[in-house]
């Protein structure tokens, strides 16, 4: 509430102030942060949109090295795309089930949902891990420089992705679906779904693409 303040002018020797209550306009709790969060989605989107640029503009530059026909392995990248897109699925189950305030099943599909990304995160060390050994580090090429760069941001994104809904597990665990948490789901789901958007941009552009190359 606000006090407005009103001068009673009907006598110029009686100086009076009238102070009246008004109610202030109601903002629903959390609307801010839901706002806030969509601009920094928002942001990451245009870290995203520039490592692709960047991506496109070195990715054919293989400085007579390995180039991708030489170094993807399409069937794993599939098996890691298939991880995230199972996560993203597990997840929407985990809102469905906090829209019932039914938290056990919440919490069940959370850490399906979990066990998913660690599968991908898993995979896709592999895949650093294979493609180092056989010399194809970010030094080697501006091919390489930007596709580490790109995937590995993503897979940074994925990292903070999982702690935070570990975070959020222990929360709901402690202290239930209260609007807080929900809200807190919400916006961990938003981050997660785009997360999933983000890679199919990568396999596409980066594993299908260069395949083509």
């Amino acid at each position: 509430m606000s006090a407005t303040a009103v001068k009673t002018a009907s006598n110029p020797l009686d100086d009076k102030t009238v102070f009246y209550l008004e109610e202030e306009p109601h903002h629903e709790e959390g609307a801010s942060t839901m706002l806030g969060f969509w601009l920094y989605l928002m942001s990451d989107c245009l870290i995203f949109a520039m490592l692709f640029a960047v991506f496109g503009v070195l990715g054919g530059n293989y400085a007579a090295g390995p180039g991708p026909k030489e170094l993807f392995d399409l069937e794993l990248v599939a098996l890691n795309t298939a991880m995230l897109l199972f996560s993203s699925i597990t997840y929407g189950f985990a809102m469905l089930a906090m829209d019932r305030n039914n938290q056990r099943q919440t919490l069940a599909w959370l850490a399906i949902t979990g066990l998913f990304g660690l599968a991908f995160l898993g995979i896709e060390l592999y895949e650093f891990g294979h493609l180092i050994h056989e010399g194809a580090t970010p030094q080697r090429s501006a091919f390489l420089s930007s596709f580490f760069t790109l995937v590995g941001t993503h897979g940074l994104h994925v990292t903070f992705g999982i702690i935070w809904l570990v975070t959020l597990m222990v929360q709901v665990s402690m202290k239930g679906l209260i609007p807080a948490n929900k809200r807190r789901l919400m916006c961990l789901s938003m981050f997660w779904h785009f997360l999933d958007v983000i890679w199919i941009g990568v396999f596409t552009f980066v594993y299908l693409l260069g395949m083509l190359r």
